[in-house]
């Protein structure tokens, strides 16, 4: 088609096929954004937890640096936010804080977020103006639903009556007034025989299955809520998924798409627009830096461990001088 309307002279036929052209664009662009929301709490709002990493006022610092970013970007976005919580580090900067982000599909975008961050620059907290390398954790979740509330389908539940085995009173050991209740889907038993009627023991039957059945629902909450979060990382070298270095040269990189830009001053102000397309280009979000970063960051540990410099690639080998050999003897 492109090469038709190439060789046609028509003006009409070659405005008709641009018209084309851009409508088969944004239908690409609206299923490749379709692509990225899939996922089950995409459209719903977020919990933005950011936490310093170790390095003390550094840290603390570029935590808050981070806020400050995705405040930015969620202002951008038209996205309300609410701090929740916020610990407030030892001279400066912050050493966690949460804050909620309400808006559609906000933990569909913020959901590539998570994981670890490094910053390297020269330290306004060091007196001797030294390069500093810090990190800090960002964890994302969808905002949970309302309280948990637990209604009985009396379809799934039977009903058993039976006599109290406990020390007998006026017609506590004579009739069933005894009651077990049993939830037929998670084979969940509650019963009661204290009371002296069977109304009684089935409203109190009635309340230790809620509560059983409660506290299975927000057990397999918190597994959920294990899922979404990932698994937990260290703050800290070989698990960051994008790095900013604003020293000795400008660059903000992300480990899983390789995307790379030098405008560090406008994603450091919550412009993230190029990490987005990057991510629609990749296809989704990477939950870790591919295996090359991570050897060499490996490598880096190595070198800090032996006293070697940090080096991406990892300490040099030390040379060694073998003493020449004499062709002569002695003599």
């Amino acid at each position: 088609m492109v090469e038709l309307l190439a060789d046609a002279d028509d003006p009409e036929l070659v405005a008709e096929g641009d018209r084309g052209m851009a409508s088969l664009e944004a239908d690409f662009g609206i299923e490749r954004t379709a692509l990225l929301f899939s996922g089950e709490h995409d459209e719903r709002p977020a919990l933005l937890t950011i936490s310093a990493g170790a390095g003390g006022t550094e840290a603390t610092d570029w935590a808050e640096m981070l806020l400050r970013m995705y405040l930015r970007w969620a202002e951008r976005h038209r996205y309300g936010t609410e701090i929740l919580d916020r610990q407030e580090g030892e001279q400066a900067g912050l050493k966690s804080v949460t804050v909620a982000v309400n808006g559609r599909k906000a933990y569909g975008w913020l959901r590539a977020e998570r994981g670890v961050h490094r910053l390297v620059r020269i330290s306004p907290y060091d007196a001797q103006k030294r390069r500093q390398t810090t990190f800090a954790l960002v964890e994302v979740l969808p905002e949970a639903d309302d309280d948990i509330e637990i209604e009985l389908n009396w379809d799934e539940i039977r009903v058993d009556t039976f006599r109290s085995q406990g020390a007998g009173g006026q017609h506590v050991n004579k009739t069933d007034s005894a009651v077990r209740l049993t939830h037929l889907p998670t084979n969940i038993v509650a019963q009661s025989q204290n009371e002296r009627s069977q109304t009684q023991n089935k409203e109190m039957a009635i309340k230790v299955l809620k509560s059983r059945l409660l506290e299975r629902a927000l057990e397999e909450k918190e597994a959920e809520v294990r899922k979404l979060r990932g698994e937990h990382v260290e703050a800290g070298w070989g698990n960051q998924i994008r790095s900013y270095v604003l020293h000795p040269y400008q660059m903000v990189k992300d480990l899983r798409t390789s995307h790379e830009t030098s405008n560090t001053g406008a994603v450091l102000d919550g412009d993230l627009r190029e990490r987005e397309r990057a991510r629609e280009r990749a296809g989704g979000p990477r939950e870790r830096a591919p295996a090359r970063e991570r050897e060499r960051a490996r490598r880096a540990r190595e070198g800090a461990r032996a006293g070697g410099p940090r080096s991406p690639i990892g300490p040099r080998p030390r040379r060694t001088c073998r003493p020449a050999s004499r062709s002569g003897g002695m003599g």
